[in-house]
């Protein structure tokens, strides 16, 4: 079972069972200020799980590209990847455990599918519980569907929240139990109380289904809704890995040419040395990673903060490994070609951006090579001082400081320090690092509350806001200006676009005042569900190089025979832009390389009746 062949029968399965194929969205979060990355298949479908309706209908499924960092630690070792892709199927009211379990086990055990033999597969329910006053039952239903299916009462496991719920996104919304499948690989258990969840290796989750039926509310209450929906999530690498009876994610067909590039590289042989191994996977994980990450239409580039720095941190590790398998020089755009070369066919964006992939990737490596030599050069200054210490020990915080600040590897620090009969507090290192890395998480997990999966008034308001200004710079600045990207949080937007100059004052002014201008007006906001092309025939704008389906959403400001802003959007927003309030741009400053970056405020403005979704 290859990658694409896993891919292809998922969504062949789902579309057989009447679900319509959409198309997976960016890397980067689209208006959702609580995460950096996209970092589940559900995630871009937030909105419609909390009751908008999807254009494509109620009955959904794709391939999502993900990125999670906070375990990029464990990154090495023979599970854990930073990106990953996930398929999934979801449906939004059309059916519920009953049909789930029945889908979900017909793809796996299926000859024409995955052909997994039943007895391979163990599954965990909710065991229930009182959730704040509400009593969540026991899910007697999905136990007795997974009977009906065949899997015995002996692999059916009761679990509590901590292991079989999802939920909600933020602190309020959709949320509910979840039924785990897992395949047990045939290993002998590693005790008593070995089930599926135990750490041991094996048994191995490759499917989750999500029963979203209830509703979180701002007091912590869980209300039952009345219409509730699925939402699944398959990851490809694991289940891959699991179907071909392979002990690494790194053994699947897609890192197999990678590795082969790095061997060739650095001239050291994969499956040899568990340390040579460990460098070789990072690089090969890392690499693919910042490959999807500049590949991706919303232009991260590496920087000092936000997803940028994440992305500055994958290159620059992968090339710290890269130095310990005695690789001199940038290297990393030749295993970013390979990686383009492997997902072309599934993600066009990739071979699209190819040039660019490889002009960051190859720019970054060259600046932490010159950083590592400022490196050396900063130890050599502080060497008389600490030569001074009786103990001849280099204290944690100034090992880690070098690391932090000039990106010197400990084990550099150590090698430097053993030329000088000296050693390395490498307790105190650990103490000051794993202090980053709490800090490092965070800001991958996301450091702000709300966002639009809140759909709270303000953001709303907001998102209106941003399809005002759009327009508005492409009439100052002319028909390049394309949006890359936004983020709103319910204190403030931010609004990068393309544009290769700072805007003069009079510019910023201009721009503000034409959407002061459209709030004062009170125009009206309508939304029509239409074809693509459509959409674009009547001058809708779309995201560039965003990925849509066949059927879309066009929100409309003004009326139909004199519009002002017409654009392919999922929602939500205003009925009329006089509820939007006052409008202020705070700061525009530059994002990354011919992308500028514009926050604003707003105040005031007329309560929403509801929002247009």
């Amino acid at each position: 079972m290859t990658v694409n062949e896993l891919r292809s029968k998922y969504i062949e399965f789902f579309k057989s069972k009447g679900h319509v194929e959409i198309s997976g969205k960016s890397l980067i979060p689209n208006n959702d200020p609580t995460v950096l990355f996209t970092t589940a298949g559900m995630q871009p479908l937030v909105p419609y799980l909390l009751g908008e309706p999807h254009p494509s209908g109620d009955r959904l499924t794709d391939f999502q590209k993900c990125v999670r960092t906070g375990d990029i630690d464990s990154v090495g070792d023979a599970s854990h990847l930073t990106f990953f892709e996930m398929l999934g199927n979801w449906s939004l009211g059309s059916y519920f455990k009953h049909d789930s379990i029945a889908y979900s086990y017909e793809f796996l055990t299926s000859p024409k599918y995955l052909g997994i033999p039943s007895e391979r597969l163990n599954v965990t329910v909710f065991e229930g519980e009182n959730a704040n006053g509400t009593e969540i039952p026991r899910d007697e239903e999905s136990a007795q569907r997974w009977q009906e299916m065949g899997i015995p009462k002996e692999r059916i496991f009761f679990l509590p929240r901590e292991d079989n719920w999802w939920g909600p996104a933020g602190q309020t919304g959709p949320c509910g139990p979840d039924t785990e499948i897992f395949y047990d690989n045939g290993q002998p258990k590693c005790g008593p109380d070995c089930r599926p969840g135990c750490h041991c290796g094996k048994y191995l989750e490759i499917w989750n289904n999500v029963f979203m039926g209830y509703n979180k509310d701002a007091d912590g209450k869980y209300n039952e809704m009345a219409r509730k929906c699925v939402d699944t999530g398959m990851g490809v690498e694991r289940t891959v890995s699991v179907l071909n009876g392979m002990k690494s994610v790194y053994e699947i067909d897609v890192f197999q040419p990678i590795i082969r590039n790095i061997e060739e590289l650095s001239g050291k042989k994969y499956g040899e040395n568990e340390k040579t191994d460990t460098s070789i996977r990072i690089i090969a994980d890392h690499c693919r990673t910042a490959t999807f990450i500049l590949g991706d239409p919303q232009g991260v580039t590496p920087a000092r903060t936000g997803a940028g720095y994440i992305l500055r941190r994958i290159i620059r590790r992968a090339v710290r490994e890269g130095l310990k398998l005695g690789i001199e020089g940038a290297f990393l755009a030749k295993t970013a070609e390979i990686v383009v070369g492997l997902y072309k066919d599934a993600y066009p964006e990739l071979p699209e951006h190819l040039s660019f992939i490889k002009e960051q990737i190859t720019q970054e490596e060259n600046k932490f090579l010159k950083t590592l030599k400022s490196g050396e050069a900063e130890f050599a200054k502080l060497l008389p001082n600490l030569l001074k210490n009786p103990k001849k020990i280099i204290p944690g915080r100034v090992a880690f400081r070098l690391y932090d600040t000039f990106g010197f590897p400990i084990e550099l620090t150590q090698d430097l320090a053993v030329e000088n009969d000296m050693t390395v507090d490498v307790e105190g290192f650990k103490v000051e690092e794993k202090k980053h890395q709490e800090e490092s998480r965070n800001l991958s997990a996301g450091t702000f509350k709300g966002g639009l999966v809140d759909h709270s008034e303000v953001t709303t308001k907001y998102h209106t806001a941003t399809h005002l200004l759009q327009q508005a710079l492409v009439e100052i600045l002319g028909p390049e200006v394309a949006q890359k990207g936004s983020n709103i949080t319910a204190e403030r937007m931010r609004f990068d676009f393309s544009f290769n100059r700072a805007m003069t004052k009079e510019e910023i002014q201009k721009a503000e005042d034409i959407v002061n201008q459209k709030i004062k007006e009170d125009l009206p906001v309508s939304m029509e569900i239409m074809d693509l092309e459509e959409a674009k025939k009547q001058g809708a704008r779309a995201l560039f190089g965003e990925k849509y389906e066949q059927q879309v959403k066009v929100y409309t400001i003004g009326t139909k025979d004199k519009w002002f802003s017409k654009e392919v959007c999922g929602g939500p927003h205003v009925q009329h832009t006089a509820q939007i309030g006052e409008f202020k741009i705070v700061k525009e400053q530059s994002s990354s390389a011919g992308v500028r970056r514009i926050r604003a405020v707003i105040s005031g403005g007329l309560p929403l009746e509801n929002s247009q979704s």
